[in-house]
């Protein structure tokens, strides 16, 4: 072979000669993967089944040199750029077809300053890699609800986890992030440096660079917290149980956080085989609060709504709780499209219009979930970070997930239909780690951030990534 075949920015084809390709490749610390290379195939796989690209070339980065010879390496060449840390990002934005993708994912190390209360994480850690090192401690940040996630990915678009009404998002527990801009600067950003791309980090995305390691504020939880999971059937009363749920949440502290899922028990050794199947409506409740006993005692009435086919409610550790959804997302299993909606408000009406819609998914492995917000994420200033407005009550997520891909295009039309029907409850603002594939482009983007914050996001943009090298995201066009 003396030439890769590649693809430009623009779309273009284009080629990159073998020798500038060995070249770049002994330069780095880790590997470079072309397709035919041992290791290629796996290191493409992302989470959802739904994309399944075949990029030039992927750049597994062993530091931050290693990065920046992979960005300036992409915009000499002007090749499509991807960057990936877990690969958990529903819209497949980690890999691309003919581009180069730098590939974070063994840059995963996590140090924790017990004293200082600061954990310093690798840009390609897993949510699982936090949890580990930190609950030694017994100290955690606020992350997300699937211990595969990737941290970057997460944090970047804001970070919505089971501490979110405690200790706020994700973004929110940042200090500082060392970054590589798209002219192969490593650049160190927080409040007092590079100040104006600390603000647009959090939340805005991977629109800026690429992050190659975060600083942390670390909280107590842990290393046991209290779970509350009667799986109810789903049938007629289940509207009332989510009102119920509702009414509960309006008045519970902010040490309880809490999501009501509808879902169908998988055929899964995890469930007993006679369960298997069956619709449910789960009001799972988290309570951090270090008294046991007592946090068992607040989550009783939930648990009184109903005969509940299974009950997972109970003390369970922290580092537990935060993978107790990993069997259900294997990697490349499953195709899936997931779009979320922040709600203002949700009446009777609105929960009937969910309730019937979960009486009605594509796939039964499909889930829909009503986050219940409100707490510390919601006290941020709107002008604090490129998050923008943080005062919708409810985020609703639809989590549409299925394995035929026959089925794609009425899976996909379904789930934007649905979303399209709780728009009268919203803003029109979505969760931009949950976006679909992001199809309402600018409309999305300015509903979600505020015109404000979003016209702040295009100068930043501008300034640090002019050409847009970093596209492949919920793009903010410079």
């Amino acid at each position: 072979m003396d030439e890769l075949k590649a693809v430009t920015l623009e779309g273009n084809k284009t080629t990159i000669g073998i020798d500038e390709l060995n070249i770049f490749r002994d330069g780095l610390r880790g590997r470079v993967l072309v397709a035919g290379d041992p290791g290629y195939d796996e290191a493409r796989l992302i989470w959802n089944a739904l994309h399944d690209k075949r990029p030039a070339i992927i750049a597994q980065c062993l530091g931050a040199a290693d990065v920046i010879d992979s960005v300036n390496f992409a915009r000499n060449h002007n090749l499509l750029l991807a960057v990936k840390s877990g690969g958990h990002n529903v819209a497949g934005n980690a890999v691309c077809d003919d581009g180069l993708v730098i590939d974070l994912s063994k840059m995963n190390l996590v140090r924790v300053d017990e004293k200082a209360r600061r954990a310093y994480v690798g840009g390609g850690a897993l949510l699982s890699d936090v949890d580990r090192e930190t609950q030694v401690f017994g100290l955690a940040t606020p992350l997300g609800l699937v211990s595969l996630t990737g941290v970057a990915g997460l944090t970047l678009c804001g970070g919505i986890g089971y501490l979110r009404r405690k200790y706020g998002m994700s973004c929110d527990a940042l200090k500082s992030v060392d970054i590589v801009t798209a002219d192969g600067k490593l650049l160190k950003a927080n409040e007092e440096e590079n100040t104006d791309l600390f603000w647009a980090v959090r939340g805005g995305g991977g629109n800026f660079g690429v992050v190659v390691s975060f600083e942390f504020e670390l909280y107590p939880v842990g290393p046991t917290v209290t779970l509350c999971a009667p799986f109810f059937p789903m049938d007629d009363s289940t509207v009332s149980i989510v009102k119920a749920w509702q009414k509960f949440m309006s008045t519970a502290p902010e040490e309880v956080t809490s999501n009501c899922l509808f879902w169908n028990i998988p055929v899964h050794p995890n469930f007993p085989e006679e369960i298997h199947g069956r619709a449910v409506v789960i009001p799972v409740i988290i309570n951090i609060g270090e008294d046991l006993e007592a946090a068992e005692a607040l989550i009783q009435p939930i648990r009184a709504l109903g005969k509940p086919i299974l009950d997972l409610s109970g003390p369970i550790p922290f580092t537990a709780l935060q993978s107790a959804f990993d069997p259900m997302f294997v990697k490349a299993a499953r195709q899936n499209y997931w779009k979320s909606l922040y709600l203002d408000t949700l009446d009777e009406s609105g929960i009937e219009t969910i309730v019937a819609r979960a009486k009605n998914r594509p796939d039964p492995w499909s889930l829909i979930a009503i986050w219940h917000l409100g707490g510390a994420m919601n006290r941020v200033d709107p002008g604090k970070t490129a998050l923008g407005e943080r005062d919708a009550n409810y985020l609703y997520s639809l989590d549409i997930s299925w394995t035929n891909p026959a089925e794609n295009e009425q899976a996909i039309s379904w789930t934007r239909d649905a979303w399209a029907e709780m728009q009268d409850y919203s803003r029109g603002g979505a969760y931009l780690n949950f976006p679909g594939d992001g199809e309402e482009g600018e409309r999305l983007l300015r509903a979600s951030y505020g015109d404000d914050n979003y016209n702040r996001l295009v100068k930043i943009k501008r300034n640090y990534d002019p050409g847009n090298l970093f596209r492949l995201n919920q793009n903010i066009k410079p």
